[in-house]
């Protein structure tokens, strides 16, 4: 039985919004009267990657207690979207349901059949901005048309105003609270098995710490981050993409940070924006051309012959970090411990997969999902698509990274590589015998004989690259 109320009371349904300032929706909702935050573990959020499912347990374990201090809860349900809103409804005598807007083709046709189920049941059912700072369809090329090109796109959005952060409102909840389930028996580690003890090792989880984060880049990395981003070695980077990812801050938080810092004067306030907004991109062409993560953006790259078998035995050295290249296997065993990898590092990875071992992107961006806590599924497809050259923007095909020489570059003195490299759990670094900690006990067998050659070397993968791209030209 629905409890009575004289008052308004609001379901706010969280998603990829896992804070309290800053969210529209919930300060929409505190101005009607009771709150009663929700999290629904739906068929979208059971898909994501093993990773991806144990950042966002360690968010919302965060966002409970925050909400706890405030004297709130976090309702927890699991199932389908709909059924769950649908039910909290009845249970607690709620007359809207606010949420923050998606922009994910799966979300937009979830969210619309929702929306209009609840409207047609007489509750208000409205969705609001923040987890991006432009909406897509406001940006257009002088045309009408979408972007297609980072740049114009970038100066078509630099002088924008943006809306000025919301502070945390005045929460009260209502005078029964619904049931809930308990978040340990969602078990949303579990796919990580022996891997989630380490790379939670490595997780800041929460709005809290997402904003000492800010914090800390504005006071002392900043100013270098242009000139220092790309090292492979040094702490130069905001490290907020996954609080981002989970919206433990907002992205206006972020722009109006970068904002004061440049109006100061820092060095590298202006490129932090671009990468901002290099975000919004990627959610740009999301929006527009939806399918960008499941297949090739320039469809003349369908012809283009990738291999595309998972169990390819290339592939899997690449995954497990084996390639024999040491930047590649750094970098690979970095985002299996700490569910991280460079962004430099992102690019390599990337280009040595779908060049040098000539591997379908779809197989690459496949893995990232499922190892990345920071996961963004329109910066995935874009990041991928992006160094394939199948993609909107793209670096061309024959651009083919050379490893070796980024190396020479970005870790002069090998540091990145000794960080995370070993052959065997009982050499190099504690951070590299941490691979051998996470990674699957199956893997064993493959590195009884440590790979002291590359399974395919620079010279000849670029050759055999440069080949490919001459025949599908041809």
């Amino acid at each position: 039985m629905a409890q009575e109320t004289s008052e308004n009371l609001t379901l706010v349904w969280l998603r990829r919004d896992l804070r309290l300032s800053d969210n529209r929706a919930l300060v929409a909702a505190a101005e009607r009267g009771a709150v009663v935050p929700v999290f629904v573990l739906d068929e979208l959020f059971e898909q994501m990657g093993a990773a991806p499912k144990l950042r966002m347990m360690l968010s919302l374990q965060a966002l409970a207690q925050d909400l706890e201090a405030r004297g709130l809860r976090l309702i927890l349900r699991r199932g389908p979207a709909r059924g769950a809103l649908e039910e909290l409804v009845a249970a607690t005598g709620a007359n809207a349901v606010y949420w923050s807007r998606g922009y994910a083709p799966d979300v937009v046709a979830r969210d619309s059949e929702i929306k209009t189920a609840l409207k047609d049941r007489g509750l208000a059912a409205q969705s609001f901005t923040g987890t991006l700072l432009f909406e897509p369809w406001t940006v257009e090329t002088q045309q009408g048309a979408p972007f297609r090109v980072y740049s114009p796109f970038w100066r078509a959005v630099r002088t924008r105003s943006v809306a000025p952060c919301l502070d945390v409102p005045e929460l009260h909840g209502p005078t029964q609270w619904p049931a809930s389930d308990s978040l340990e028996t969602w078990h949303l580690d579990r796919e990580m098995r022996r891997g989630a003890a380490v790379v939670s090792r490595f997780v800041a989880a929460g709005e809290q710490a997402a904003q000492r984060r800010l914090a800390v880049f504005l006071e002392e990395r900043i100013e270098g981050y242009k000139a220092e981003r790309d090292f492979l070695d040094r702490a130069a980077t905001s490290e907020l993409s996954d609080a981002l990812s989970y919206g433990e801050i907002s992205p206006a938080q972020m722009w109006h940070a970068g904002q004061r810092a440049m109006q100061e004067g820092a060095a590298g306030a202006e490129h932090f924006l671009k990468e901002v907004v290099w975000r919004e991109f990627a959610w740009h062409l999301m929006w527009f051309f939806p399918t960008i993560a499941e297949g090739n953006w320039r469809e003349a790259w369908d012809a283009f012959e990738w291999i595309e078998d998972a169990d390819h035995p290339h592939f899997q050295a690449w995954c497990q970090g084996r390639t024999g290249v040491a930047l590649v296997d750094a970098a690979m065993r970095e985002l299996y411990v700490t569910g991280k990898m460079h962004n430099r590092a992102r690019m390599l990875t990337a280009s040595y997969l779908t060049k040098h071992l000539n591997i379908h992107w779809k197989l690459g961006l496949k893995w990232f999902e499922d190892c990345l806590v920071d996961w963004d599924p329109a910066s995935n497809a874009m990041g991928w698509q992006w160094v394939a050259g199948s993609g909107p923007d793209a670096a061309p095909y024959f651009r083919i990274f050379n490893p070796d020489t980024q190396a020479e570059k970005f870790d002069a003195d090998g540091r990145y590589r000794k960080q995370w490299l070993s052959h065997a759990p009982e050499m190099g670094s504690d951070t590299a015998a941490l691979f051998f900690a996470a990674m699957p006990l199956s893997w064993q067998a493959q590195f009884e004989q440590p790979q002291r050659e590359a399974i395919v070397s620079l010279a000849t993968g670029r050759q055999r690259a440069l080949a490919a791209y001459e025949a599908f030209k041809a």
